[in-house]
């Protein structure tokens, strides 16, 4: 039996490291499953998981020229890539997502209710706000100079050295 990348394999758990556990997949061959691929959560003590001689299946993530092989049982759990995108695409197509086709945009407010609103009276609040931000930028900046200004006439005085206030 050859084993390919990307494979499901079914094996048997055959050592247990700190980092990770060693799998035996038959025909003389040992996968390393790490620690990071044994489950979707933080695993902190591998032992907790796994023990010595569990079947586990697994997926064939590579192949190294020197024989390793890297195995998960995380991505082996996992339902196919296909498959979630299979969902998602149902689920856009039953009315889940909050900006429906059209010119209605629908949100939820703070209290949990449902808003819906033209996409135009979005826009023009938009507009209105930019040209608000835009205002307060350019005061913040004046406000900044002239207290950098003060400030700098206020430290060079006190710096002593050419330039400095002399009383």
């Amino acid at each position: 039996m050859s084993i390919e990348v990307g494979a499901k394999v079914t094996g048997k758990v055959s050592g247990i490291t700190n980092f990770g556990a060693f799998v035996d997949l038959g025909d003389r061959k040992n996968g390393l499953v790490h620690i990071s691929e044994v489950s979707d959560g933080y695993v902190k003590d591998i032992h907790d998981v796994l023990s010595v001689g569990d079947e586990v299946t697994v997926k064939v993530l590579s192949i190294a020229e020197d024989g390793k092989i890297s195995l998960s049982i995380r991505k082996a759990a996992a339902p196919s890539r296909e498959k979630t995108q299979a969902s998602r695409t149902n689920r856009t197509e039953h009315g889940n997502n909050y900006h429906s086709g059209g010119t209605d945009v629908k949100t939820h407010n703070s209290s949990g209710h449902r808003q819906s609103y033209k996409k135009t009276e979005y826009k023009k609040s938009n507009e209105a706000k930019k040209t608000d931000f835009d205002s307060l930028l350019s005061g913040f900046l004046k406000d900044s100079e002239v207290r950098l200004t003060s400030l700098k006439r206020n430290t060079e005085g006190k710096r002593g050295g050419r330039g400095g206030r002399r009383s």
